[in-house]
Order: structure tokens, then C-alpha cells, then sequence
């Protein structure tokens, strides 16, 4: 397993912006932006792990931002901590016998996502290239929120 980022939901991307890369000093990686989804990705790093992230991906913060306007309240502005994993359908098996839910099951070969004690989604995206779509994964339905 490998740490990749934190994601954080902004309400005014270019104060953000400001304030993590002018006033923090971190460096934008990459930006996607999601028309048919209205909200664009910008992953950033410290400067120190400005190479790391740009070859690996990590260690990053992810700054989301939703194009329409939106009140984040009870927390909803920190969204998740992500890994990378070797074999997704392995460890949500482990986890699943270790009694933790899979509340968004990996049907596509590729994301799952998990809740802390602490209800912090955590996210599981599969190393390298999508897994083929198995079963009992590609038939259970999400379960609470994520």
C-alpha cells in the first residue's frame, strides 16, 4: 500500500490557490478539469516532494472544487485520504473479514471506498491498470455514504 493524497473541498479555488501555493509555498502538479462533472482537481506538493509527485504521484493534496456554489458544513470540505494498493479486491476481501464495510465496492476493478472509526473516508484505488470486473464485487450495491 502507498499513501497518495488528501482531498479537500474548496469553495473558491483561486483563493485557495493563493493561499496554498503564494502564502504556503506549495507547487501545482496538474489541474483536470470535469465539464460534464462541473468541478476541476488540482493536485499539489511541498516543494521538497515537487519530483516525487511528478513521477509518482504522491505524496499530493488534492484540492477539489464543485463549479456550483455550495456550503460545506459538518466536515464535508475534507473529503478522503487515498492509497494505492496492490490488488483491490484482496484487501476489501481482508477488510470485509476484519469487519469493515465497503461502502463503495470496487465493481469497476479499480476504487473502493472504506470509513475510519472516526467516519474519514479513505479510498482505495488499484495499482496500475484497472482489474477485470469479479464477482461477488461487480453486484454489491453501495452501502451508506462515501
Amino acid at each position: 500500500m502507498r499513501y497518495l493524497h488528501t482531498m479537500v473541498r474548496v469553495k473558491d479555488l483561486e483563493a485557495s490557490l493563493d493561499f496554498y501555493c503564494n502564502k504556503l509555498g506549495l507547487i501545482q502538479i496538474r489541474r483536470m478539469d470535469y465539464e460534464e462533472g462541473r468541478f476541476s482537481l488540482v493536485y499539489l506538493a511541498a516543494p521538497e516532494d515537487k519530483n516525487s509527485a511528478e513521477s509518482t504521484q504522491s505524496p499530493e493534496l488534492e484540492l477539489t472544487w464543485n463549479w456550483d456554489p455550495e456550503d460545506y458544513d459538518g466536515g464535508r470540505n475534507f473529503g478522503h485520504l487515498a492509497y494505492e494498493v496492490d490488488d483491490i479486491y484482496a484487501i476489501c476481501q481482508q477488510l470485509m473479514e476484519n469487519g469493515v464495510t465497503i461502502n463503495r465496492p470496487p465493481r469497476d476493478g479499480w476504487m473502493a471506498f472504506i470509513r475510519s472509526p472516526d467516519n474519514i473516508s479513505i479510498e482505495l484505488l488499484q495499482k496500475g491498470e484497472k482489474l477485470p470486473p469479479q464477482e461477488p464485487w461487480a453486484s454489491i450495491e453501495n452501502i451508506g455514504t462515501w
